[in-house]
């Protein structure tokens, strides 16, 4: 069993104060040590018996849009209650040391789709798409259509953050089915997007649709995984909760006014800065947490759930409302707390519940990973920067030590090990120890050199092969 395997009950979590948020939400779930852990009813993980074996899965992909690391009650949330996504927890792996591939929306899900940095290609290098000069291009590989060469169904719902209409499309990208939006955000009930354009759509025709979102998010995806098909399939479920604005189901004054605001020209109204509270994205990351739930529910009646890998997470770190304790930073940086995100997997069929661990991973491991599973190649032309964790997860082989790389415009991280190199706005090299130290704070830099060498070249070597950003 690797290190890694050997120590997956500690949760580098570096202080008191989740254990003790965590602890009134689920009985010291959020501890750092392992018998808080044991009495949560959380244990290291550890593979199930190679015997163990069966048809490729069913791939439910769900994704919340800027939902923190600890906004869940599982991560140690003081406020929020979240048993949907907590029982999903406990029936398979909740991972502590999960990243983002980037620090905002669509650069993350360039490398989930391609399983890829964000550099390596046009589109991933905007911070987020905003207009319609760049996407990702049809010819490039997808986790979706290396799926579908495979066998699979696949469709996608929800945000996709890719490029718009008419050049870049789901349907263009390996998904056969697509409904959602093609923005980055849009106000929940009029479906208006931030240039004021209508943003939802059924494959590449507008669906007109009121009602508020989530709900209509749901009741989608809740009827993709009922459906009796007849082959594996793969759901990119791509929620835009809890993501501005700060709408709630019910909230139609609120909506009103914003609509309002668009019609006119505020091209600003969508960020909602003027808006909001602590409250309002309880309610809105509960709602997320119940319609989970309710498509989980559906995906049990259908009897398809034993042999369903279901896999949650955050795009990438919270924003304004969210509560990322002990972690410093939130989305857009490359502190902890803008890529660190709750990530939950569940395959009854294969992988034992009731598991933590603590290995690091980030999303380009997960498109690796699913490839394997569902026995598909990558393009040899397009190799992968993740590692499939398939042989971790089913059989317990080592994970070999390797690095983690992000790179955003102004800032610069890497992981390797409990170490992280980082470079912020102000151009200063940093290091950091994690597992002493995950708010970090204590700047080892000026006593490792040695170590700090060799990750900052680490980085720059991986950086030389990207793509440069344009001027």
């Amino acid at each position: 069993m690797s290190s890694h395997a050997q120590r997956l009950s500690r949760r580098a979590l570096g202080g008191a104060a989740v254990a003790g948020a965590a602890a009134a939400a689920l009985g010291a779930a959020g501890s750092g040590t392992a018998q808080a852990q044991e009495q949560a009813g959380e244990r290291p993980f550890r593979a199930a018996a190679p015997a163990r074996s069966g048809p490729r899965p069913n791939i439910l992909f769900i994704l919340g849009d800027d939902l923190g690391w600890a906004d869940l009650s599982s991560y140690g949330s003081p406020d929020i209650r979240t048993p949907h996504l907590d029982r999903l927890a406990r029936q398979g792996v909740r991972f502590t040391d999960a990243y983002s591939g980037s620090a905002t929306c669509s650069p993350t899900r360039f490398s989930l789709y391609t399983g890829r940095f964000p550099g390596r290609t046009k589109g991933g290098l905007a911070e987020p798409i905003a207009d319609k000069s760049v996407g990702l291009e049809p010819t490039h590989p997808t986790l979706a259509s290396l799926l579908r060469d495979s066998g699979y169904a696949t469709g996608l719902i929800g945000k996709w953050h890719c490029g718009y209409l008419p050049d870049y499309s789901p349907t263009r990208s390996g998904w056969d089915e697509f409904f959602g939006n093609f923005g980055g955000a849009l106000e929940y009930y009029s479906k208006l997007g931030l240039g004021g354009e209508y943003d939802l759509y059924e494959g590449d025709a507008e669906y007109k649709d009121l009602r508020y979102y989530t709900r209509i998010l749901t009741e989608r995806a809740s009827e993709y995984v009922s459906r009796d098909h007849d082959r594996p399939w793969l759901l990119n479920l791509n929620f835009t909760t809890p993501h501005w604005p700060w709408i709630a189901d019910g909230d139609t004054e609120e909506s009103a006014e914003i609509v309002r605001r668009i019609k006119a020209g505020d091209r600003s109204a969508l960020w909602h800065q003027d808006g909001g509270s602590l409250a309002k994205y309880k309610e809105m990351v509960e709602d997320l947490d119940r319609s989970v739930g309710e498509v989980l529910q559906a995906l049990k009646r259908s009897g398809q759930e034993r042999n369903t890998l279901v896999f949650f997470a955050s795009d990438n770190g919270g924003e304004r409302f969210s509560y990322n304790w002990p972690l410093s930073g939130n989305k857009g940086s490359l502190q902890e707390g803008g890529i660190r995100v709750p990530a939950l997997l569940r395959w009854p069929a294969r992988i034992d519940g009731g598991q933590v661990s603590d290995l690091p991973v980030f999303t380009p491991d997960w498109t690796a990973t699913l490839l394997e599973l569902a026995g598909a190649r990558p393009h040899p032309a397009y190799p992968l920067d993740g590692t499939s964790l398939a042989g971790h997860l089913l059989r317990g082989t080592d994970v070999p030590e390797r690095d983690l790389f992000w790179r955003v415009r102004g800032e610069r991280a890497l992981r390797r090990g409990d170490w992280k190199y980082y470079r912020g706005k102000t151009g200063r090299d940093q290091l950091f120890h994690l597992s002493e130290d995950v708010r970090e704070q204590a700047d080892r830099a000026p006593y490792e050199k040695e170590r700090l060498a060799e990750l900052r070249a680490a980085w720059e070597a991986v950086n030389a092969g990207l793509l440069p950003y344009p001027a």
